[in-house]
C-alpha cells in the first residue's frame, strides 16, 4: 500500500484528500505545518507527498528541497492556488515531479498519483539515488569530483563510457538501448552533463505511465479550459526542457497520435498547447530509450519509421549487470554506503560468501534490483560484516536451481531439468534459509524472527511448515 503524505494548511484540503485517497486504497497522513511533516518524513517512508506551495510556516519550494536531502526516493507533488506557470517550472526544475492547481480535480489526482508510483517502480527515484550516492563517493575520495555516477571500471564499462563522452558534446539524438534497470536515464544524465547543455534543465519523461489521453497535455502542456478539468494552463515537459535535454524513456510506449505529434515538433522545432493558437519555439536535444530494438518495433508497426530515423543518429546500448561481473564489488559496496546513509546502519563490508553470490546471480532486474536487495540486506544486518542469510532465498540458491548467468542463453532447454517446479524452489530455499539462522542464533525465535524481518508467530508457523 503506498504511502501519502499531505501537507496543507488549510484543513478542509487535509481531510477532503485523507478521505478520498484512503478509500482509494492508499494508506494517506495529514498535516497543516511544513515543519511538522519534515519531521514526518524524518520517521517514516513516504511514498508520495502533496505540499501546499504557500505555507503558513513556511514555502513549498523549501519543503521541496528538504525532502529531496531527507528521502531521496519520494515524490513530491506542490499544490497551488495561483495557477502560475512560471511557478510550475520553478518547482519541476527543483526536482518536483509534477504540480496541481486548486480547486483540486479527483481524476487528476489520481493520475497524477499513477504517474508518480509508476515513475518510482521504473527508477526514477533511482536517479536522485545515484545522486546522493554520488556526493558520498565525493566525500570518501574514492570517485573524481566531476563524476555524478558510480561508472564502473570493467571493459563493458569502459566501452560503454567511452561511447558517451564521444556523443555527448554533439548535438545529436541519441537512442539508448538496455534492460529495464540497468541504468537508461543515468547513462542519459550523463550525456546530459557532459554536453554543452549542462546547466540547463533535464527533464525525464516515462512514457509507458503516460495514458493515451493525457500524453499530449504531459508532453506539449495544455491552455486553461481546454478539456475537462483544464482548470489552469499548464506547461508540458518540453516546454519545461528548453534549452536543455528531455529523455523520453520507453518511447514505444506512445501511442500512434502522440507520435504524430511528437513527429512534428521534431520536425519544426515548435510545439503548440493543446488548447493553444500560437506555435512556440524550443531548443531541445532529444534522448530516447527503449527495451526492445525499435528496428523491430518499426516493422511490427508499433513505432513511425519516420520517428526513428529521426531518433536513431546514435545509439548507445548499456550492457546488463551479468555481463559488468568486474564491476559487482564495486557496485555492491556503492550501494552499501547509500544504505548505512539512508537507514542509519553501520554495516561495514560483505563477508566473502555474500560478493561470491552477488558475483555470480544473473540479475534479472540489473542495477535497480541490486540496489534493492543491498538495502534489504542492510535492515537485516546489525552492525559487522553482511552475511548470506541477509540476502534474499532466491538470490542465495540460483545457482542451484539453474538459475546463474551461465544458464542466461540456455534457460529454456535447462527448465526441464528442475527437479521440481518454481514453488517446489522458492519453499526449499526458504526452508534452508530458515535453518541457517535459527542454528546462528541458536534456535532463539526471537532473535531469529527479528533477523529475518518476520514476527514471532509467522516465524513458529513456518517451522511447523517446514518441519524444523
Amino acid at each position: 500500500m503506498a504511502k501519502i503524505l499531505v501537507i496543507d494548511d488549510n484543513i478542509d484540503i487535509c481531510q477532503l484528500l485523507e478521505r478520498f485517497l484512503t478509500k482509494k486504497g492508499y494508506d494517506v497522513q495529514t498535516t497543516i505545518s511544513g515543519k511538522n511533516g519534515l519531521d514526518m518524513v524524518k520517521k517514516t517512508f513516504f511514498d508520495l507527498i502533496f505540499c501546499d506551495f504557500k505555507l503558513r510556516d513556511m514555502e513549498g519550494r523549501d519543503v521541496l528541497m528538504k525532502v529531496r536531502e531527507i528521502s531521496p526516493g519520494t515524490q513530491v507533488a506542490i499544490i497551488t492556488g495561483y495557477a502560475d506557470v512560471k511557478i510550475a517550472v520553478e518547482v519541476i526544475k527543483n526536482g518536483a515531479f509534477d504540480y496541481v492547481t486548486k480547486p483540486l480535480i479527483p481524476d487528476e489526482i489520481i493520475n497524477l498519483i499513477e504517474r508518480a508510483l509508476a515513475a518510482s517502480k521504473a527508477g526514477k527515484s533511482n536517479t536522485q539515488i545515484f545522486t546522493k550516492a554520488n556526493q558520498l563517493k565525493n566525500d570518501s575520495k574514492s570517485q573524481k569530483a566531476d563524476s555524478k555516477y558510480l561508472k564502473g571500471t570493467g571493459a563493458e564499462s569502459k566501452k560503454l563510457y567511452k561511447e558517451v563522452a564521444l556523443v555527448a558534446p554533439t548535438s545529436l539524438s541519441v537512442v539508448i538501448y538496455g534492460e529495464s534497470g540497468a541504468g537508461k536515464e543515468n547513462i542519459a544524465r550523463t550525456i546530459h552533463d557532459q554536453s554543452e547543455r549542462a546547466g540547463k534543465p533535464f527533464i525525464a519523461v516515462d512514457c509507458g505511465a503516460m495514458t493515451k489521453e493525457l500524453a499530449g497535455s504531459e508532453l506539449w502542456g495544455h491552455e486553461k479550459g481546454s478539456f475537462t478539468g483544464a482548470m489552469a494552463e499548464k506547461p508540458g515537459q518540453f516546454e519545461l526542457a528548453d534549452g536543455g535535454t528531455i529523455f523520453l524513456d520507453e518511447i514505444t510506449n506512445l501511442s500512434y497520435e502522440t507520435q504524430v505529434g511528437l513527429l512534428r515538433m521534431v520536425q519544426e522545432r515548435k510545439l503548440r498547447r493543446i488548447g493553444g493558437t500560437r506555435d512556440k519555439s524550443i531548443d531541445v536535444r532529444i534522448l530516447v530509450a527503449s527495451n526492445e530494438d525499435l528496428r523491430k518495433a518499426v516493422s511490427e508497426g508499433k513505432f513511425r519509421e519516420d520517428l526513428y530515423f529521426r531518433f536513431n543518429e546514435f545509439s548507445i546500448t548499456v550492457p546488463p549487470l551479468r555481463n559488468r561481473k568486474a564491476d559487482i564489488e564495486a557496485f555492491a559496496y556503492h550501494f552499501l554506503d547509500l544504505s548505512n546513509a539512508e537507514l542509519n546502519k553501520k554495516v561495514f563490508g560483505f563477508d566473502e560468501q555474500v560478493m561470491d553470490v552477488l558475483k555470480e546471480y544473473r540479475w534479472p532486474g540489473n542495477l535497480r534490483e541490486m540496489l534493492n536487495v543491498i538495502r534489504r540486506a542492510t535492515l537485516l544486518t546489525d552492525g559487522g560484516k553482511m552475511s548470506v542469510s541477509a540476502l534474499p532465498p532466491e538470490i542465495v540458491y540460483s545457482q542451484k536451481f539453474n538459475f546463474s548467468d551461465s544458464d542466461t542463453d540456455k534457460s529454456e532447454n535447462k527448465a526441464h531439468k528442475l527437479p521440481f517446479n518454481l514453488k517446489d524452489a522458492a519453499a526449499e530455499a526458504e526452508a534452508e534459509v530458515l535453518k541457517k539462522v535459527l542454528e546462528e542464533v541458536k534456535y532463539n525465535r526471537t532473535q531469529a524472527a527479528k533477523q529475518l524481518g518476520i514476527d514471532r508467530k509467522t516465524l513458529f508457523n513456518k517451522m511447523k511448515q517446514y518441519d524444523l
